[in-house]
């Protein structure tokens, strides 16, 4: 006997749907699959055959027959089981084809027969809504993360011999409530917060302006200096998620394995910071099944590179494609996966070995050639892909010692806000949320100077010989610095504010 139900794979962040065809006839006992799938779904052998025998159903001795379709599309994971569960089920005519007519059945089995929790759960779901489905079949443990897609029915479930009671009649499931995102949303309790940083006025000014203009910010200075302080501070004057950003990083951390089940949607903007240690393959995805890496995991969120130099530079050299198109392709001999990867690059690093290179309070002991091999560790072209160079600077007793809290981070994120607020309006048509993100178009009209303006990006452009990449990033620096001072038009004060901030990487050229 023939059975069919509707599953669905994954491929990156993207779902398609997988056709469950089983066929059960007389012959020697055997159980083949045959569809381009992997070790985990052959292994489903056991599972399924345990799992039916444990819910007290009969398992076929006869010759059974799996293909997954399409047939030419690698197929991974152990999202399969219940499917091919209920397939052997119809078969077996303890339930209909008919029962389940219009369902995506999705989840792994245990032994027992318990339906266990899956990763990727929320792509796969948006795919098929978009295709046209809306019925699902689901592990309960995956309730909470489906529960933010509207307009679907969901049906979460804890064991195969209660699915199977649901689909004869014989007990009632209810649906998944769906939740909306403002329910999912709280105050968030930051660690970390400006108003404990001392001093640094003008490094808390740059990353102000980051964080309202979503751009790349790297802290140069000597040990403990607050570099690393200001860097975890900076995720509490970020703007809150859209529900759109919010479903684009929940997608990439639910395919990693990384969504916390009870809370089922990412509320945060993220804050990955790898350790210097960390491979190529785990900071841009891969891997056998092209999981996402480090700066996908960060997307629309903070990648904090500390001490950047002590980085393998062909590792920090593959952001540089990321940080200029907002995604990564991760190609693998199986597969090729493009993974979204917008995230806001905020390094740290010392200008020197010892630390002290051009410090004010202390003398720095490094030879030229070792000062120029440490800061040649970061190109170029990375280095010119950060719109803001920051130096942090030693502060002294009497600004350390004193009791007087700073400016608190909830009173910098409103000015931060504020600006963000612009943006959107600006870029309410696209599918861009900030001014580092412009493209040509949005550029040549939102970021035109008078003459003024002109004559003195002209001397700086010569002066600093800088590039056509740098002049770009420096007018979308301005474009941010006039969106906080409120001005619809950028200013010579919004210019030289921007200019000074792509100055550092002069002065520390050895």
């Amino acid at each position: 006997m023939l059975a069919k139900i509707l599953s669905y794979g994954l491929t990156g962040i993207n779902g398609y749907p997988v056709e469950i065809q089983l066929d059960v006839n007389a012959g020697l006992p055997g159980y083949d699959v045959v569809g381009l799938a992997d070790t985990a779904i052959k292994e489903s052998k056991s599972r399924v055959k345990a799992a039916i025998k444990n819910s007290a159903f009969n398992y076929p001795i006869n010759k059974i027959i799996i293909n997954l379709a399409p047939a030419d599309t690698k197929k991974e994971g152990s999202m399969y089981d219940l499917p091919i569960a209920l397939g052997i089920l119809v078969a077996e005519e303890i339930i209909t084809n008919k029962s389940l007519e219009n369902f995506v059945v999705l989840g792994e089995l245990s032994l027992n027969g318990e339906i266990r929790k899956l990763n990727g759960i929320l792509p796969m779901l948006i795919s098929a809504k978009q295709m046209g489905f809306n019925k699902f079949i689901i592990p309960k443990e995956n309730a909470m993360e489906a529960s933010f897609i509207d307009k679907i029915e969901v049906y979460p479930v804890e064991t195969l011999k209660q699915v199977v009671a649901f689909l004869k009649g014989e007990i009632v499931i209810e649906k998944n409530d769906c939740k909306t995102f403002e329910s999912a949303l709280k105050e968030h309790d930051y660690k970390h917060d400006f108003a404990y940083v001392k001093g640094q006025a003008s490094a808390k000014r740059a990353m102000e302006i980051a964080a309202a203009g979503g751009h790349n910010i790297i802290l140069i200075g000597p040990p403990g200096a607050g570099k690393t302080m200001l860097a975890k501070c900076f995720p509490s004057i970020l703007p809150d998620l859209t529900f759109e950003e919010s479903l684009e990083v929940t997608k990439i951390h639910s395919v990693a394995g990384v969504l916390d089940p009870k809370q089922g949607i990412v509320v945060e903007r993220p804050f990955r910071s790898p350790h210097h240690t960390a491979t190529l393959i785990a900071l841009t995805g891969g891997g056998q099944k092209a999981k996402p890496g480090e700066i996908s995991l960060a997307h629309n969120g903070v990648l904090f590179l500390d001490e950047m130099p002590e980085y393998a530079r062909n590792t920090i050299e593959t952001l540089r494609q990321p940080m200029e198109d907002g995604y990564i392709t991760v190609a693998r001999n199986a597969m090729t996966v493009q993974y979204p990867a917008n995230f806001i690059l905020v390094a740290s690093m010392n200008p020197c070995p010892c630390g002290y290179y051009g410090s004010s309070t202390n003398q720095c002991k490094c030879t030229a050639t070792a000062i120029h091999n440490y800061l040649s560790k970061i190109s170029g072209p990375l280095l010119d892909r950060i719109d803001l160079h920051i130096e942090v600077d030693s502060i002294d007793y009497e600004e350390l010692a004193h009791y007087e809290l700073e400016e608190p981070s909830v009173e910098i994120k409103k000015r931060v806000n504020k600006a963000r607020a612009i943006q959107l309006e600006r870029f309410k048509d696209s599918k861009i949320y900030s001014n580092s993100k412009m493209n040509e178009k949005e550029f040549k009209k939102y970021c035109s100077l008078d003459k003024e303006c002109t004559d003195l990006l002209e001397i700086a452009f010569k002066r600093f010989n800088l590039t056509a990449r740098a002049y770009n990033r420096i007018l979308k620096v301005a474009r941010t610095i006039a969106d906080l001072d409120g001005k619809e038009n950028i200013e010579k004060k919004h210019l030289m504010e921007a200019i000074q901030y792509r100055t550092l990487d002069k002065k520390y050229t050895v």
